[in-house]
């Protein structure tokens, strides 16, 4: 039998969000509500739960999506457990999301509680792994992002008459972040500290550079911070260096989103480059030039 495990902890870059990853085996929970909402992708296995008065079953791969101060249980339907990936948003960040999407004042409902949609189950798992593993800027946008997207999918009420309409170009507000993130590349600030500083809110900026960039703000990190490794590659560096050197986690962290954009990691590209590099005495000059 597998063992149990559990993690429970805050997210470092949205206040008002904590996570729960974990196995669960003989694990059952009591008659319960939560003040927050309850997200949850099933990873392997299946739940059954007690919510508002009926039996519900959550096998691989589906998203349940609870709201708040609604009763509940868990546990498992067979001897094998399950393990899952859960957010819990307070339900004011799930409000404000649901405002920066135009939607009507009030609180979202999610009507159904166990949804099959792959494309929401990515973006809850996207997110989770983000908060687990990730920086608070990456973590923080992909948490909107989700959000955003679960509440498209499957909440209610409706948005307020009329589309959203194009977005808005704001250049000087791309220029701000995109100075802030070749700043602080190895500490990057949270989405929130970026939509602070330029008076927009999380989402309206998130939409605003990718229409500018193409890219949300973490992913336009990732390629700045690529983009130095190479220089730093090319000065000698070792990649265990290189990476702590422009904020990747770890050698690993950065042998895969070096390999994403360059296509052979960065011990390989850093060999057939030696003699370039031995002509450097130190990195080449920083900033780079911006990702288009």
């Amino acid at each position: 039998m597998a063992a149990e495990t559990a993690r429970y902890w805050r997210h470092a870059g949205v206040p008002g969000v904590d996570l729960l990853r974990a196995r669960f085996v003989t694990h059952r929970y009591s008659r319960h509500a939560h003040e927050t909402y309850t997200f949850a992708l099933i990873e392997a296995g299946t739940e059954v739960f007690e919510y508002g008065g009926s039996l519900l079953r959550a096998d691989t791969g589906a998203v349940a999506l609870l709201n708040p101060e609604v009763v509940h249980t868990g546990e498992a339907e067979t001897p094998a457990g399950w393990a899952y990936r859960v957010l819990y948003p307070a339900a004011d960040v799930v409000a404000a999301a649901a405002a920066d999407l135009g939607w009507r004042p009030g609180t979202p409902s999610f009507p159904e509680t166990v949804v099959h949609d792959a494309h929401s189950a990515r973006l809850l798992r996207a997110a989770h792994v983000a908060a687990e593993h990730g920086d608070r800027l990456a973590s923080s946008s992909l948490l909107r992002g989700a959000l955003a997207g679960l509440l498209r999918a499957h909440a209610g009420p409706g948005r307020l008459a009329g589309s959203p309409g194009r977005v808005r170009r704001s250049p000087a507000a791309v220029r701000t972040v995109r100075d802030l993130l070749i700043d602080r590349v190895a500490d990057p600030p949270s989405l929130d500290d970026l939509a602070l500083a330029t008076g927009m809110s999380p989402f309206t900026l998130l939409r605003a550079f990718r229409g500018e960039t193409g890219l949300p703000p973490h992913a336009y990190l990732n390629q700045v911070r690529v983009r130095l490794a190479r220089r730093l590659l090319d000065g000698g560096m070792a990649p265990a260096e290189v990476a702590a050197e422009v904020g990747f986690a770890d050698q690993a962290h950065l042998t895969r989103h070096f390999k994403r954009v360059m296509g052979v990691p960065p011990g390989a590209y850093q060999r057939e480059r030696e003699p370039a590099a031995r002509t450097y005495k130190t990195a080449p000059a920083w900033p780079p030039s911006l990702p288009a």
